[in-house]
């Protein structure tokens, strides 16, 4: 910070003046653009849900288009100009914002204001994400299931203004800063998919051949038999009911085993119910994608366990983590593919998940890869929690020394 702090001391050693964001600029909001407006080519154009989901802070290309004839009716953004969403499900993302850079203007939808300002368009940007702004802007944010805040209360938000060469200082600063930390997340990204990758390919490698020569493989029909849950919903949970399994909850809750219920459904439904017991294996038999079908967890609870219509249970002699970690390899999968029908939603019967072939070691040899993929999950577990950790670390640090280069020393009236 030495550059940034000798700049200060040269240029306002008494302080920085502080200004309403409606003192410095102007706020405008955008009109009439939604998604089905959106074209091939012609005038750009920026949605305020693409500020969330694909703009970072500046940007100098857009990713949609819009026509000359909806552009010419169109509010639009300028080189230089703050494109932020007023709108938002949560607080967080209410006034997220983009600075635009590119070298045209640009069409901007509602639900979208422009701020038109005099400042170093960057550090407008960067300010829309400094914990000041946020301080600021939560209590002037208004509605329930769609929060919002008014050109208005953007206008009264104050912000340090110091002299254009400090505001470029620390654009400077602050963009290879986050370029580090981009470089850093990408790097550990790199180290967690590379886990991954090495686990799935030691639990295929061990689930492929055993660790003896002559494995049989066999159809699930011959080694076991398919049977399916009964109807519930989500309006039939209740906290002291019948242990129950959603096939949704086997994608988002469930890992390769469980011994509790994550949910639970009233008792009076026990008689329309179908139950899995301990060592049965439950498999999801819908899902959005073809990988996701097939998904299974081995229910180890002491309890029966109610399991939903769009689930199978697979009752065996064969170690259920085992039959649970066979559903997890590439072997499966390239053989369940042929069999998914794939519709809006994805599925598979129990007569094709029965013509699926698996290893069936003897009991002790499962049991002992089903202790050596256990240790393995541990540790890829470990690394899962430590990687996200230090990610999160480090997003505290850069948010930390952003927040402190924003701060200056506020001028005296």
């Amino acid at each position: 910070m030495s550059r940034i702090d000798d700049l200060v001391a040269d240029l306002c050693p008494e302080g920085v003046q502080h200004q309403r964001l409606g003192e410095v600029g102007t706020f405008i909001r955008g009109n009439g653009i939604q998604k089905k407006d959106f074209t091939e080519s012609g005038v750009g154009c920026i949605h305020y849900g693409q500020i969330f989901t694909h703009f970072g802070l500046s940007a100098t290309a857009t990713k949609s288009f819009v026509t000359p004839e909806l552009a010419a009716r169109s509010r639009k953004a300028l080189p230089g100009d703050l494109v932020i969403a007023t709108t938002s499900e949560n607080d967080a993302d209410v006034c997220k914002a983009v600075a635009w850079l590119g070298d045209a203007p640009v069409a901007v939808s509602s639900d979208a204001y422009i701020y038109r300002h005099s400042l170093e368009p960057k550090y407008v940007s960067y300010f829309f994400n400094s914990g000041s702004f946020g301080d600021q802007k939560r209590p002037m944010i208004s509605g329930t299931k769609v929060r919002r805040l008014s050109g208005e209360s953007l206008s009264r938000i104050r912000i340090p203004v110091p002299p254009p060469e400090v505001q470029r200082e620390v654009v400077r600063v602050l963009d290879k800063f986050t370029q580090l930390e981009e470089d850093l997340e990408a790097e550990l990204e790199a180290e967690l998919e590379a886990r991954r990758l090495q686990y799935a390919h030691y639990r295929d490698s061990l689930l492929s051949r055993g660790e003896s020569a002559g494995v049989q493989w066999l159809s699930m029909g011959e080694v076991g038999q398919f049977f399916g849950g009964r109807r519930f919903t989500k309006a039939d949970r209740e906290p002291d009911g019948i242990p129950s399994i959603h096939y949704g909850e086997i994608y988002t809750v469930y890992g390769t085993s469980a011994s509790e219920a994550h949910t639970r459904v009233r008792r009076d439904l026990a008689t329309a119910l179908r139950f899995a017991a301990r060592g049965d294996v439950v498999i999801a038999s819908v899902g959005e994608t073809v990988a996701d079908v097939g998904k299974a967890v081995a229910w180890l609870g002491d309890e029966e366990i109610a399991i939903h219509d769009d689930c199978f249970a697979f009752r065996s002699q064969m170690d259920p983590k085992f039959v649970a970690y066979a559903l997890q390899t590439s072997n499966f999968h390239t053989q369940k593919e042929q069999f998914v029908a794939r519709a809006k939603v994805k599925r598979v019967s129990a007569t094709s998940l029965a013509k699926i072939t698996i290893p069936v070691p003897e009991i002790g040899e499962q049991r002992r890869i089903v202790a050596r993929l256990d240790a393995f999950d541990a540790l890829l577990s470990d690394i899962c929690v430590g990687l996200p950790a230090e990610l999160a670390a480090r997003r505290k640090q850069y948010e930390h020394y952003r927040d402190r280069l924003l701060t200056f020393k506020e001028l005296a009236a």
